[in-house]
């Protein structure tokens, strides 16, 4: 369990990772759109219709962050009970109010800039949190053998 744990943790990291390469891609596509005389307004927002190609990364980062990332961090919790790593519970819990406080930040970020601006730094705190859960997951040191210990 303690490898799964591991390896989740790592997970989680590199979704966070990923979360920024979907936002890049759809701000740099909608950049170009608007560059070539594409208007965004309210109009465009409310469309179903697809404006350009890349704003699927729009759709990439609501869907990962909304369902993908949150069941990550919550079965990483629930491995946490079962993987005997020391603080392994306390950065999984830990882990998922970060993401909660995400999600929050983000529904939100649509009505006030700045839980937009706090939604881009806890991605760090996200990040950090799931790579030291990690880290801290590696496999002790063997210990040396009772009939080999220094006397």
């Amino acid at each position: 369990m303690r490898v799964v744990y591991r390896i989740l943790a790592y997970v989680i990291a590199a979704e966070v990772a990923l979360q920024a390469a979907f936002m890049a891609y759809a701000i740099a596509g909608l950049y170009i759109w608007v560059q070539d005389g594409g208007v965004l307004d309210s109009a465009v927002m409310e469309s179903e219709d697809i404006p350009f190609d890349e704003s699927v990364g729009f759709m990439l980062h609501g869907i990962n962050g909304m369902m993908v990332v949150p069941f990550l961090a919550l079965v990483l919790l629930i491995i946490s009970f079962f993987a005997k790593i020391k603080g392994g519970i306390r950065f999984a819990v830990i882990l998922l109010l970060w993401v909660a406080l995400q999600i929050f930040l983000g529904l939100f970020g649509h009505e006030a800039a700045i839980f937009g601006l706090l939604h881009g730094l806890v991605a760090f705190a996200v990040y950090g949190t799931a790579f030291m859960a990690g880290f801290r997951a590696k496999k002790p040191a063997t210990e040396p053998a009772v009939g080999n210990a220094p006397q």
